[in-house]
């Protein structure tokens, strides 16, 4: 399997820190990648990352927020100057699309025609193996969710029991049966590998659609529990919500992010002792330029 892991470009929320860039989060995907919510300084933080522009497949942002699309402009033109050739998805909501223009144009350079655009309304959209799912925002905002298809598992003992080898395994995977025998009866269902990204929103039921069962769940943490109230009214998440969501729908890796800047690294416990009052899993607090591998199915 091709390497499928995340890179973290940045962390915080509205205001940049010292140590935190604006958002910014690659995910690599069996050769490709999805840039989620470049902030400002993204074109910058894919360089120090070792990221080049060729890998960029996907360009997804999920509302036009400052800290979640100002560095569009730099990757647009990052993407035209070195001249990628295939095409590169843009998935936004079709409510911004006047801020999508002022972004994608902000500035003269040498176009580029390999920018495909996506404009996602509506409670749901599917755009191929991209799932994107209305939030709760002050302004629309999306979640996207990359969900690989079902498979089968090939049992070793069941396929020897049936005398089935060689050529025939792979007969059997394509047609569905060899001399009467299913694939049904030599194989396992196997979950294909899933992850989400969840940026700014109230906890809703778009939520727990978009986390649930994932292998790599990407979630915003912008504060913590004694700020619920102001959490709730801009719109967003404190980390022991982030938990509640990681343990109803059974998330396997947990990553917290977009932190407001009014907490630093010496607050990094405060937001794992959060989500520890529910969630017993893998916590990741995001930094940038942390890589974090997506978990391989079993």
């Amino acid at each position: 399997m091709s390497s499928r892991e995340l890179v973290v470009l940045g962390t915080s929320s509205a205001v940049p820190t010292r140590h935190r860039n604006h958002n910014g989060y690659l995910l690599r995907w069996d050769g490709q990648a999805l840039l989620f919510d470049p902030g400002e300084g993204t074109q910058r933080q894919l360089v120090h990352a070792g990221v080049s522009s060729s890998e960029i497949h996907w360009l997804c942002v999920t509302h036009f927020h400052g800290d979640h699309c100002l560095g569009v402009p730099g990757v647009v033109m990052r993407i035209a100057r070195d001249r990628v050739t295939h095409p590169v998805k843009a998935v936004y909501p079709a409510s911004g699309e006047v801020f999508w223009r002022r972004l994608r144009h902000a500035a003269a350079f040498n176009d580029t025609s390999v920018i495909a655009e996506h404009p996602v309304e509506g409670e749901v959209a599917h755009l191929g193996p991209l799932t994107a799912r209305r939030l709760s925002h002050p302004v629309e905002s999306y979640g996207y969710r990359l969900q690989e298809p079902d498979g089968r598992r090939m049992l070793p003992a069941k396929l020897k029991a049936h005398g089935i080898s060689g050529p025939e395994v792979g007969e059997l995977q394509r047609t569905g049966q060899v001399r009467g025998i299913t694939l049904e009866e030599c194989s396992e269902h196997k979950p294909g590998q899933s992850a989400a990204f969840i940026m700014d929103t109230r906890i809703c039921d778009a939520v727990f659609d978009l986390a649930l069962g994932v292998d790599l769940l990407v979630i915003e943490s912008t504060f913590l529990s004694p700020e619920a109230g102001l959490a709730k009214e801009h719109g967003h998440l404190t980390a022991f919500e982030a938990g509640q969501v990681a343990a109803e729908c059974g998330v396997r890796r947990l990553v917290l992010a977009h932190f407001s800047e009014r907490y630093g690294f010496d607050d990094e416990p405060l937001f794992l002792e959060e989500v520890r009052r529910s969630f017993s899993g893998e916590v990741f607090l995001a930094r940038d330029f942390m890589t974090i591998p997506v978990p391989r199915r079993l």
